[in-house]
């Protein structure tokens, strides 16, 4: 059996599963619109783009991260992976104690969060000064780092991440807008999972989530028509407003597609009560269904 054949097995359980992926990367989203309107680097950012942000609900600078930036990243990665770099937490699609490789692990691994206070090469990438100041220039405030993540789409198999709000996850409920940026660390194109977006749509408010394949937006909800992709370069990335509608479809490529994502709050955020929560994000008050 062939590398490719394994690892194409190792992420589908049956050729169920493998149709169904296929249907939902071709019918909830499209790839001939893609976001050619960009900013070079975050010193950049000027008022007219802040204007953009808080009107479309998203950025996208192409060179925010350094070659060597993204490199450090990686490693830093690979030994949270390898067991080299701890206290990070990873979350896994098939039980640790099945994973007996790295290749397994890496191919099993589809989050790390937690790690600022473990891992410093990626804490220094959170709180970059060029960040930071951009982060201030949007939110017109001090920002506060609110989650941090890696997810990890690997080849032949990297799960969609279905339509959804960020602010819509616990963590991420505060009571003025979250912003999130999504900073590529392997190419993020069309073929391997690249995020997509919807303009505008965070105008609209929170939205209620349903558990169907994740905590994800009603399908039948999500205006595909109007979803743009957003292909990055290594070190490039999107800024987003947490209300926004994105995704990223499945990894049929056999290439990584690796990405770190930190939210941020300003500083004068507090988090939302359970029942705002629950009146914004969920269908408990209203009785929809999906």
């Amino acid at each position: 059996m062939s590398t490719k054949e394994q690892k194409t097995l190792y992420a589908y359980e049956n050729e169920e599963e493998r149709q169904l992926a296929h249907t939902i990367a071709n019918t909830l989203y499209r790839y001939d619109q893609v976001e050619d309107n960009r900013i070079s680097t975050l010193s950049d950012l000027t008022e007219e783009h802040v204007k953009q942000f808080w009107a479309r609900g998203y950025l996208v600078v192409e060179q925010a991260l350094s070659i060597e930036e993204v490199n450090t990243s990686l490693e830093a990665v690979m030994d949270i992976l390898s067991g080299a770099s701890t206290g990070t937490k990873i979350q896994f699609v098939k039980p640790r104690n099945e994973l007996t490789t790295l290749e397994e692990i890496e191919l099993a691994a589809r989050k790390l969060s937690d790690y600022i206070d473990h891992e410093p090469r990626l804490r220094d990438i959170a709180y970059h000064p060029s960040i930071m100041e951009a982060l201030g220039k949007l939110f017109g405030e001090e920002a506060k780092v609110a989650q941090d993540q890696a997810i990890l789409k690997p080849p032949t198999g990297g799960a969609e991440k279905p339509w959804h709000q960020d602010m819509a996850y616990g963590p991420l409920a505060y009571d003025k807008a979250v912003i999130g940026l999504w900073t590529a660390l392997d190419p993020a194109e069309l073929d391997n999972g690249c995020m997509h977006v919807i303009p505008y749509s965070h105008r609209e408010g929170g939205a209620p989530h349903y558990a169907v394949r994740d905590w994800q937006l009603c399908d039948r909800s999500v205006q595909v028509d109007h979803d743009v992709a957003v292909p990055l370069q290594p070190g490039g990335v999107l800024i987003f407003h947490g209300l926004l509608h994105h995704g990223t479809p499945p990894n049929f490529s056999a290439k990584r597609r690796r990405a770190l994502q930190v939210h941020y709050a300003p500083i004068s955020a507090s988090k939302l009560t359970p029942k705002e929560y629950k009146r914004m994000f969920t269908n408990e008050m209203t009785g929809a269904e999906c």
